[in-house]
């Protein structure tokens, strides 16, 4: 990763092959499951989705694989998006 790259709140860097990765909580299960539904709405229109996605009844773990070899401003970019949804569930 980039020196220059930030981390996107609550992320972190994964080497081997770089990704990011974050685990999201929710109090509830419906919590859990509208962020599932619009992250899947968010993929679609970033045109990119997450490398791997598992999830329990509160929780939901995302990776994001760097899309050019290495973690760049647009790998963080689409985890802040998804760190937006995360927040917009909660409220």
């Amino acid at each position: 990763m980039s020196p220059r790259i930030e981390l996107p709140p609550g992320w972190e860097a994964r080497e081997k092959p770089p990704t990011l990765f974050r685990r999201f909580e929710f109090a509830r299960y419906s919590e859990t499951r509208a962020f599932l539904d619009a992250l899947a709405t968010l993929a679609e229109s970033y045109g990119r989705h997450p490398q791997n996605i598992n999830f329990g009844v509160t929780y939901v773990n995302v990776t994001l694989e760097a899309i050019a070899g290495e973690l760049t401003s647009a790998d963080c970019e689409y985890a802040n998006a998804i760190n937006a949804l995360a927040l917009a569930r909660r409220e």
